[in-house]
């Protein structure tokens, strides 16, 4: 389901393309799925844990200090979409067009991150009782915007080198955690 909607778009992929693909029996796909958007959502969602994990065992690295721990799980995460361009298509470019459940789904997805960013933003402050309180917004600021910029670098054709965005991303991030006083002048040694 993933590669053909990452060749084709949501909206041109059939269950009998998907079923075609498969090599599996109409009857076999209903018995796992309701209907193509199910198959869809299901796939899009069924590695994210294994994403999770790979930026928790990067930053784990890190030791204690939080801007290097954010470092080491930023460029996992843009490795891990980068090696895997069919899915990143589908996930970023294809899921905001499958309608309403994707979206939610989509929202649901960002929790984890949202909790990461708050964590870090706990970490930083702990380093530095100096930064500012964090904004209730940042988190979502931060994550919204990587999500739209991942999105324009695929549409683009720019997936396989995603990892080129690291540093730009790591500022921006920094400067949303830390306020604009208090951000990390340079990148650190991954």
């Amino acid at each position: 389901m993933l590669r053909l909607v990452a060749r084709r778009g949501y909206a041109a992929t059939s269950v009998p393309d998907v079923i075609a693909a498969a090599r599996v029996s109409r009857n076999a796909f209903y018995a796992q799925f309701a209907d193509k958007e199910s198959c869809f959502l299901a796939g899009c969602e069924r590695d994210l844990p294994e994403m999770l994990d790979s930026i928790y065992t990067a930053a784990s690295g890190a030791g204690d200090h939080w801007s290097e721990a954010l470092w080491l799980g930023m460029a996992a995460y843009l490795l891990w979409w980068q090696e895997r361009p069919e899915y990143a298509q589908a996930y970023f470019v294809e899921l905001p067009r499958a309608g309403e459940r994707a979206v939610e789904q989509r929202e649901a997805a960002y929790r984890p991150f949202l909790d990461m960013l708050g964590a870090l933003a706990a970490r930083a402050r702990l380093e530095d009782p100096s930064l500012p309180p964090l904004r209730a917004a940042v988190p979502r600021l931060i994550v919204y915007g990587t999500t739209a910029f991942i999105a324009s670098e695929v549409r683009e054709g720019r997936v396989t080198t995603l990892t080129s965005s690291a540093d730009d991303l790591y500022h921006y991030t920094v400067a949303l955690l830390a306020g604009p006083d208090h951000g990390i002048a340079t990148t650190p040694s991954a």
